[in-house]
Protein backbone atom coordinates (compact mmCIF):
# COMPACT_ATOMS: atom_id res chain seq x y z
CA UNK A 1 0.00 0.00 0.00
CA UNK A 2 1.34 3.44 -0.94
CA UNK A 3 2.44 5.72 1.89
CA UNK A 4 0.96 9.15 2.49
CA UNK A 5 4.27 10.58 1.26
CA UNK A 6 3.80 8.77 -2.07
CA UNK A 7 0.25 10.11 -2.19
CA UNK A 8 1.48 13.69 -1.67
CA UNK A 9 4.16 13.21 -4.32
CA UNK A 10 1.69 11.78 -6.84
CA UNK A 11 -0.74 14.60 -6.19
CA UNK A 12 1.88 17.28 -6.85
CA UNK A 13 2.60 18.50 -3.31
CA UNK A 14 6.37 17.92 -3.32
CA UNK A 15 8.94 20.35 -4.72
CA UNK A 16 12.29 20.24 -2.88
CA UNK A 17 13.27 17.42 -0.51
CA UNK A 18 16.16 16.54 1.79
CA UNK A 19 16.24 12.74 1.42
CA UNK A 20 13.40 11.15 -0.55
CA UNK A 21 14.37 7.53 0.19
CA UNK A 22 14.68 8.22 3.92
CA UNK A 23 11.31 10.01 4.12
CA UNK A 24 9.62 7.22 2.18
CA UNK A 25 11.21 4.72 4.58
CA UNK A 26 10.02 6.66 7.65
CA UNK A 27 6.41 6.69 6.45
CA UNK A 28 6.64 3.08 5.27
CA UNK A 29 7.45 1.94 8.81
CA UNK A 30 4.13 3.44 9.91
CA UNK A 31 5.72 4.60 13.15
CA UNK A 32 4.37 7.62 15.03
CA UNK A 33 5.55 10.61 12.99
CA UNK A 34 5.35 14.21 14.13
CA UNK A 35 5.80 16.85 11.43
CA UNK A 36 4.94 20.52 11.13
CA UNK A 37 4.24 23.47 8.86
CA UNK A 38 4.47 27.11 9.97
CA UNK A 39 1.92 29.87 9.32
CA UNK A 40 2.90 33.47 10.12
CA UNK A 41 -0.18 35.54 11.15
CA UNK A 42 0.50 38.58 8.96
CA UNK A 43 -3.14 39.08 7.94
CA UNK A 44 -6.60 38.68 9.42
CA UNK A 45 -7.44 35.64 7.29
CA UNK A 46 -5.84 32.70 5.54
CA UNK A 47 -5.90 32.65 1.71
CA UNK A 48 -5.71 29.83 -0.83
CA UNK A 49 -1.91 29.89 -0.74
CA UNK A 50 -2.28 28.58 2.83
CA UNK A 51 -4.74 25.95 1.65
CA UNK A 52 -1.99 23.84 0.01
CA UNK A 53 -0.11 23.13 3.30
CA UNK A 54 -3.42 22.75 5.17
CA UNK A 55 -4.63 20.06 2.72
CA UNK A 56 -1.22 18.35 2.95
CA UNK A 57 -1.52 18.32 6.77
CA UNK A 58 -5.03 16.88 6.41
CA UNK A 59 -3.74 14.05 4.19
CA UNK A 60 -1.07 13.31 6.82
CA UNK A 61 -3.62 13.43 9.66
CA UNK A 62 -5.99 11.12 7.76
CA UNK A 63 -3.13 8.63 7.41
CA UNK A 64 -2.94 8.40 11.21
CA UNK A 65 0.02 10.68 11.94
CA UNK A 66 0.36 13.76 14.15
CA UNK A 67 0.88 16.98 12.21
CA UNK A 68 1.44 20.34 13.88
CA UNK A 69 0.28 23.67 12.51
CA UNK A 70 2.68 26.20 14.02
CA UNK A 71 1.43 29.77 14.31
CA UNK A 72 4.22 32.30 13.97
CA UNK A 73 3.12 34.65 16.72
CA UNK A 74 6.80 35.26 17.48
CA UNK A 75 8.32 35.21 14.00
CA UNK A 76 5.58 37.51 12.64
CA UNK A 77 7.04 40.22 14.89
CA UNK A 78 10.21 39.99 12.80
CA UNK A 79 8.88 39.46 9.28
CA UNK A 80 10.18 36.90 6.80
CA UNK A 81 12.27 38.54 4.03
CA UNK A 82 11.82 35.52 1.71
CA UNK A 83 10.28 36.59 -1.59
CA UNK A 84 10.10 40.25 -0.53
CA UNK A 85 11.91 43.11 -2.25
CA UNK A 86 11.63 45.40 0.76
CA UNK A 87 11.10 45.15 4.50
CA UNK A 88 7.64 44.10 5.64
CA UNK A 89 5.62 46.65 7.56
CA UNK A 90 6.00 46.05 11.29
CA UNK A 91 2.81 44.76 12.91
CA UNK A 92 1.89 45.57 16.51
CA UNK A 93 1.87 42.77 19.09
CA UNK A 94 -1.86 43.22 19.72
CA UNK A 95 -2.61 42.89 16.01
CA UNK A 96 -0.45 39.77 15.72
CA UNK A 97 -2.30 38.22 18.67
CA UNK A 98 -5.62 39.03 17.00
CA UNK A 99 -4.46 37.55 13.68
CA UNK A 100 -3.15 34.46 15.52
CA UNK A 101 -6.56 33.93 17.12
CA UNK A 102 -8.27 34.18 13.72
CA UNK A 103 -5.78 31.80 12.14
CA UNK A 104 -6.13 29.27 14.97
CA UNK A 105 -9.91 29.24 14.50
CA UNK A 106 -9.63 28.84 10.73
CA UNK A 107 -7.05 26.04 10.82
CA UNK A 108 -9.05 24.33 13.57
CA UNK A 109 -11.94 23.89 11.13
CA UNK A 110 -9.79 21.76 8.83
CA UNK A 111 -7.74 19.66 11.27
CA UNK A 112 -9.01 17.29 13.95
CA UNK A 113 -7.51 19.23 16.85
CA UNK A 114 -10.24 18.54 19.44
CA UNK A 115 -9.67 14.77 19.30
CA UNK A 116 -5.91 15.20 19.66
CA UNK A 117 -4.95 13.96 16.21
CA UNK A 118 -3.33 17.27 15.29
CA UNK A 119 -2.01 20.24 17.25
CA UNK A 120 -1.97 23.99 16.74
CA UNK A 121 0.94 25.61 18.59
CA UNK A 122 2.30 29.16 18.65
CA UNK A 123 6.03 29.95 18.59
CA UNK A 124 5.38 33.09 20.66
CA UNK A 125 5.32 30.68 23.62
CA UNK A 126 9.09 30.17 23.39
CA UNK A 127 10.31 33.16 21.33
CA UNK A 128 8.81 36.11 23.23
CA UNK A 129 10.74 35.47 26.46
CA UNK A 130 14.10 34.45 25.02
CA UNK A 131 17.19 35.75 26.80
CA UNK A 132 19.09 37.48 24.00
CA UNK A 133 22.63 36.80 25.30
CA UNK A 134 21.90 33.15 26.09
CA UNK A 135 20.27 32.71 22.68
CA UNK A 136 23.27 34.20 20.85
CA UNK A 137 25.66 31.98 22.77
CA UNK A 138 23.71 28.76 22.36
CA UNK A 139 22.10 29.17 18.92
CA UNK A 140 23.70 32.13 17.14
CA UNK A 141 27.15 30.57 17.44
CA UNK A 142 25.98 27.69 15.20
CA UNK A 143 25.27 29.96 12.21
CA UNK A 144 27.73 31.17 9.57
CA UNK A 145 27.00 34.69 8.32
CA UNK A 146 28.72 33.87 5.02
CA UNK A 147 26.46 30.88 4.51
CA UNK A 148 23.35 32.83 5.44
CA UNK A 149 24.22 35.58 2.97
CA UNK A 150 24.49 33.02 0.19
CA UNK A 151 20.76 32.20 0.58
CA UNK A 152 18.71 33.47 -2.37
CA UNK A 153 16.29 35.39 -0.15
CA UNK A 154 19.12 37.39 1.43
CA UNK A 155 21.07 37.89 -1.81
CA UNK A 156 18.06 39.55 -3.43
CA UNK A 157 17.49 41.83 -0.44
CA UNK A 158 21.14 42.85 -0.07
CA UNK A 159 20.82 44.86 -3.27
CA UNK A 160 18.04 47.00 -1.77
CA UNK A 161 18.97 46.73 1.87
CA UNK A 162 18.41 44.06 4.50
CA UNK A 163 17.63 45.09 8.07
CA UNK A 164 19.27 43.34 11.02
CA UNK A 165 15.90 42.34 12.44
CA UNK A 166 15.01 40.47 9.21
CA UNK A 167 18.44 38.84 9.16
CA UNK A 168 17.44 37.06 12.38
CA UNK A 169 14.36 35.42 10.84
CA UNK A 170 16.16 32.34 9.53
CA UNK A 171 17.74 31.70 12.93
CA UNK A 172 14.37 31.92 14.67
CA UNK A 173 12.70 29.56 12.19
CA UNK A 174 15.54 27.09 12.64
CA UNK A 175 15.10 27.42 16.42
CA UNK A 176 11.40 26.57 16.00
CA UNK A 177 12.34 23.24 14.42
CA UNK A 178 14.83 22.53 17.21
CA UNK A 179 12.24 23.38 19.88
CA UNK A 180 9.59 21.15 18.29
CA UNK A 181 12.17 18.37 17.95
CA UNK A 182 12.95 18.60 21.66
CA UNK A 183 9.40 19.11 22.98
CA UNK A 184 7.24 17.21 20.51
CA UNK A 185 9.61 14.72 18.89
CA UNK A 186 9.07 16.47 15.56
CA UNK A 187 11.31 15.00 12.83
CA UNK A 188 10.02 16.68 9.69
CA UNK A 189 9.24 20.22 8.52
CA UNK A 190 7.21 21.20 5.48
CA UNK A 191 6.75 24.65 3.94
CA UNK A 192 6.49 26.70 0.77
CA UNK A 193 9.38 26.41 -1.65
CA UNK A 194 10.44 29.99 -0.87
CA UNK A 195 11.18 28.71 2.67
CA UNK A 196 13.74 26.11 1.58
CA UNK A 197 16.79 28.00 2.90
CA UNK A 198 15.15 28.60 6.29
CA UNK A 199 14.01 24.99 6.52
CA UNK A 200 17.48 23.63 5.75
CA UNK A 201 18.90 25.89 8.45
CA UNK A 202 16.68 24.08 10.96
CA UNK A 203 17.76 20.65 9.68
CA UNK A 204 21.39 21.69 10.07
CA UNK A 205 20.84 23.20 13.54
CA UNK A 206 19.35 19.95 14.87
CA UNK A 207 22.26 18.00 13.39
CA UNK A 208 24.73 20.31 15.16
CA UNK A 209 22.89 20.57 18.49
CA UNK A 210 21.41 17.09 18.85
CA UNK A 211 23.52 14.97 16.48
CA UNK A 212 20.25 13.74 14.95
CA UNK A 213 19.03 13.54 11.36
CA UNK A 214 15.70 15.17 10.55
CA UNK A 215 14.10 15.76 7.17
CA UNK A 216 12.03 18.24 5.24
CA UNK A 217 10.27 18.94 1.99
CA UNK A 218 8.58 21.92 0.37
CA UNK A 219 5.35 22.52 -1.46
CA UNK A 220 5.38 24.14 -4.91
CA UNK A 221 4.45 27.80 -5.31
CA UNK A 222 1.61 27.34 -7.77
CA UNK A 223 1.35 29.36 -10.95
CA UNK A 224 -1.24 29.15 -13.72
CA UNK A 225 -0.52 27.86 -17.22
CA UNK A 226 -0.15 31.50 -18.31
CA UNK A 227 2.51 32.11 -15.63
CA UNK A 228 0.39 34.08 -13.13
CA UNK A 229 0.63 33.43 -9.41
CA UNK A 230 -2.30 31.36 -8.12
CA UNK A 231 -4.67 33.04 -5.71
CA UNK A 232 -4.72 36.57 -7.08
CA UNK A 233 -7.76 38.23 -8.67
CA UNK A 234 -8.70 41.76 -9.70
CA UNK A 235 -10.25 42.07 -6.23
CA UNK A 236 -7.07 40.94 -4.47
CA UNK A 237 -6.35 37.67 -2.69
CA UNK A 238 -8.71 34.68 -2.60
CA UNK A 239 -9.41 34.69 1.13
CA UNK A 240 -10.81 31.75 3.09
CA UNK A 241 -12.86 34.05 5.31
CA UNK A 242 -16.39 34.14 3.77
CA UNK A 243 -16.84 37.75 4.91
CA UNK A 244 -13.80 38.81 2.88
CA UNK A 245 -14.39 36.56 -0.14
CA UNK A 246 -17.82 34.96 -0.45
CA UNK A 247 -18.27 31.20 -1.02
CA UNK A 248 -19.81 32.02 -4.40
CA UNK A 249 -16.77 34.06 -5.47
CA UNK A 250 -14.54 31.29 -4.12
CA UNK A 251 -16.46 28.75 -6.22
CA UNK A 252 -16.25 30.98 -9.29
CA UNK A 253 -12.49 31.41 -8.88
CA UNK A 254 -11.95 27.67 -9.31
CA UNK A 255 -14.76 27.32 -11.87
CA UNK A 256 -12.95 29.78 -14.14
CA UNK A 257 -9.41 28.36 -14.04
CA UNK A 258 -7.60 27.82 -17.32
CA UNK A 259 -8.26 24.50 -19.08
CA UNK A 260 -4.58 23.54 -18.81
CA UNK A 261 -4.65 23.87 -15.00
CA UNK A 262 -7.80 21.98 -14.04
CA UNK A 263 -6.35 18.47 -13.61
CA UNK A 264 -3.31 19.69 -11.68
CA UNK A 265 -5.59 21.62 -9.32
CA UNK A 266 -8.00 18.68 -8.91
CA UNK A 267 -5.08 16.68 -7.50
CA UNK A 268 -4.07 19.38 -5.03
CA UNK A 269 -7.28 21.12 -3.96
CA UNK A 270 -9.60 18.09 -3.75
CA UNK A 271 -9.54 14.69 -2.07
CA UNK A 272 -10.92 12.89 -5.12
CA UNK A 273 -9.15 9.59 -5.87
CA UNK A 274 -6.38 9.92 -8.45
CA UNK A 275 -8.06 7.23 -10.55
CA UNK A 276 -11.21 9.36 -10.83
CA UNK A 277 -9.17 12.42 -11.84
CA UNK A 278 -7.27 10.34 -14.39
CA UNK A 279 -10.56 9.32 -16.05
CA UNK A 280 -11.55 13.00 -16.31
CA UNK A 281 -8.47 13.69 -18.41
CA UNK A 282 -10.36 12.22 -21.36
CA UNK A 283 -12.48 15.38 -21.22
CA UNK A 284 -9.52 17.57 -22.18
CA UNK A 285 -10.16 19.60 -25.35
CA UNK A 286 -13.88 18.76 -25.18
CA UNK A 287 -16.89 20.61 -23.78
CA UNK A 288 -16.80 18.24 -20.81
CA UNK A 289 -13.77 20.14 -19.49
CA UNK A 290 -16.33 22.46 -17.87
CA UNK A 291 -17.71 19.50 -15.93
CA UNK A 292 -14.20 18.92 -14.51
CA UNK A 293 -13.95 22.61 -13.57
CA UNK A 294 -17.34 22.44 -11.87
CA UNK A 295 -16.19 19.38 -9.91
CA UNK A 296 -13.00 21.19 -8.87
CA UNK A 297 -14.93 24.26 -7.74
CA UNK A 298 -17.52 22.22 -5.82
CA UNK A 299 -14.99 20.03 -3.99
CA UNK A 300 -12.69 22.96 -3.07
CA UNK A 301 -15.65 25.06 -1.85
CA UNK A 302 -17.04 22.10 0.12
CA UNK A 303 -13.73 21.66 1.95
CA UNK A 304 -13.40 25.34 2.85
CA UNK A 305 -17.01 26.48 3.32
CA UNK A 306 -19.03 23.28 3.79
CA UNK A 307 -21.35 21.21 1.61
CA UNK A 308 -24.39 23.52 1.86
CA UNK A 309 -22.47 26.61 0.69
CA UNK A 310 -20.89 24.56 -2.10
CA UNK A 311 -24.36 23.45 -3.27
CA UNK A 312 -25.68 27.02 -3.19
CA UNK A 313 -22.67 28.25 -5.17
CA UNK A 314 -23.04 25.43 -7.70
CA UNK A 315 -26.77 26.10 -8.23
CA UNK A 316 -26.17 29.84 -8.54
CA UNK A 317 -23.37 29.30 -11.03
CA UNK A 318 -25.64 27.11 -13.15
CA UNK A 319 -28.48 29.61 -12.89
CA UNK A 320 -26.22 32.40 -14.13
CA UNK A 321 -25.02 30.23 -16.99
CA UNK A 322 -28.61 29.41 -17.96
CA UNK A 323 -29.66 33.06 -17.78
CA UNK A 324 -31.75 32.85 -14.58
CA UNK A 325 -29.56 35.26 -12.67
CA UNK A 326 -32.24 36.45 -10.26
CA UNK A 327 -32.69 32.85 -9.01
CA UNK A 328 -28.99 32.55 -8.21
CA UNK A 329 -29.12 32.68 -4.40
CA UNK A 330 -25.37 32.74 -3.84
CA UNK A 331 -24.72 35.77 -6.03
CA UNK A 332 -23.55 38.62 -3.77
CA UNK A 333 -26.57 40.76 -2.91
CA UNK A 334 -26.52 44.36 -1.74
CA UNK A 335 -29.42 46.30 -0.30
CA UNK A 336 -30.17 49.72 -1.79
CA UNK A 337 -32.47 52.06 0.11
CA UNK A 338 -35.15 53.66 -2.03
CA UNK A 339 -34.04 57.14 -0.98
CA UNK A 340 -30.58 56.39 -2.41
CA UNK A 341 -32.03 56.10 -5.91
CA UNK A 342 -35.05 58.39 -5.58
CA UNK A 343 -33.00 60.75 -7.69
CA UNK A 344 -30.25 59.73 -10.08
CA UNK A 345 -26.99 58.46 -8.58
CA UNK A 346 -23.76 57.90 -10.47
CA UNK A 347 -23.24 54.20 -11.06
CA UNK A 348 -19.57 54.48 -10.09
CA UNK A 349 -20.59 56.01 -6.74
CA UNK A 350 -23.10 53.24 -6.09
CA UNK A 351 -20.54 50.53 -6.91
CA UNK A 352 -18.00 52.02 -4.51
CA UNK A 353 -20.58 52.70 -1.75
CA UNK A 354 -21.72 49.06 -1.79
CA UNK A 355 -18.18 47.69 -1.80
CA UNK A 356 -18.41 46.18 -5.29
CA UNK A 357 -15.24 48.10 -6.06
CA UNK A 358 -12.83 49.45 -3.46
CA UNK A 359 -12.94 52.98 -4.89
CA UNK A 360 -14.90 55.26 -7.21
CA UNK A 361 -11.87 55.62 -9.46
CA UNK A 362 -11.67 51.85 -9.96
CA UNK A 363 -15.39 51.73 -10.82
CA UNK A 364 -14.88 54.59 -13.26
CA UNK A 365 -11.97 52.78 -14.90
CA UNK A 366 -13.98 49.56 -15.27
CA UNK A 367 -16.87 51.45 -16.87
CA UNK A 368 -14.54 53.27 -19.29
CA UNK A 369 -13.06 49.90 -20.29
CA UNK A 370 -16.53 48.63 -21.18
CA UNK A 371 -16.58 46.03 -18.44
CA UNK A 372 -19.75 47.05 -16.55
CA UNK A 373 -23.30 45.96 -17.47
CA UNK A 374 -26.64 46.96 -15.95
CA UNK A 375 -29.39 44.43 -16.62
CA UNK A 376 -27.25 42.95 -19.42
CA UNK A 377 -26.75 46.32 -21.15
CA UNK A 378 -23.19 47.56 -21.41
CA UNK A 379 -22.61 50.97 -19.87
CA UNK A 380 -20.86 53.22 -22.34
CA UNK A 381 -20.04 56.32 -20.27
CA UNK A 382 -18.28 56.59 -16.91
CA UNK A 383 -20.77 59.28 -15.77
CA UNK A 384 -23.76 56.95 -16.25
CA UNK A 385 -26.42 57.30 -13.57
CA UNK A 386 -29.12 54.95 -12.32
CA UNK A 387 -32.40 55.58 -10.52
CA UNK A 388 -35.43 53.64 -9.28
CA UNK A 389 -36.62 52.99 -12.84
CA UNK A 390 -33.58 50.73 -13.46
CA UNK A 391 -34.90 48.25 -10.88
CA UNK A 392 -37.49 45.72 -12.10
CA UNK A 393 -40.93 45.02 -10.60
CA UNK A 394 -39.27 42.83 -7.96
CA UNK A 395 -36.95 45.67 -7.00
CA UNK A 396 -33.87 44.00 -8.47
CA UNK A 397 -31.06 45.43 -10.58
CA UNK A 398 -28.53 42.95 -11.96
CA UNK A 399 -25.00 44.28 -12.27
CA UNK A 400 -22.23 42.48 -14.13
CA UNK A 401 -18.55 43.40 -13.85
CA UNK A 402 -16.32 41.76 -16.44
CA UNK A 403 -17.38 38.51 -18.06
CA UNK A 404 -18.53 36.48 -15.07
CA UNK A 405 -18.91 38.57 -11.90
CA UNK A 406 -22.55 39.19 -11.07
CA UNK A 407 -24.07 41.27 -8.28
CA UNK A 408 -27.70 41.69 -7.27
CA UNK A 409 -28.85 45.10 -6.04
CA UNK A 410 -32.14 44.85 -4.13
CA UNK A 411 -34.40 47.79 -3.25
CA UNK A 412 -35.44 47.95 0.40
Amino acid sequence: MATVFSKLKNRGFIESITNEEKIEEIFDKKQEIVCYTGFDPTGDSLHIGHLIPIIALKHIEDAGYSPIALLGGGTAMIGDPSGKTEMRKMITKDTIRKYSKNMREQIGKFLNVDKGKSKILNNAEWLEDLNYIDFLREIGSKFSVNRMLSAEAYKIRLERGLSFIEFNYQILQAYDFLTLFRKEGCIMQMGGNDQWGNILAGVDLIRRMEQQEVNAFTYPLLTTASGKKMGKTEDGAVWLDPDKFSPYKFFQYFRNVEDEDVFKLLKIFTFLPLGEIEKMKKWKNTKKINKAKEKLAFEATKFVHGKEEAKKALNSSRAVFEGNKKKAKAIPEFEVKEEEVKEEIRLRDLMADKGITDSKSKAKRLIKQGGVYVNDERIEHFAHSVDKSDFDEEGVLMLRVGKKKYYKLKLV
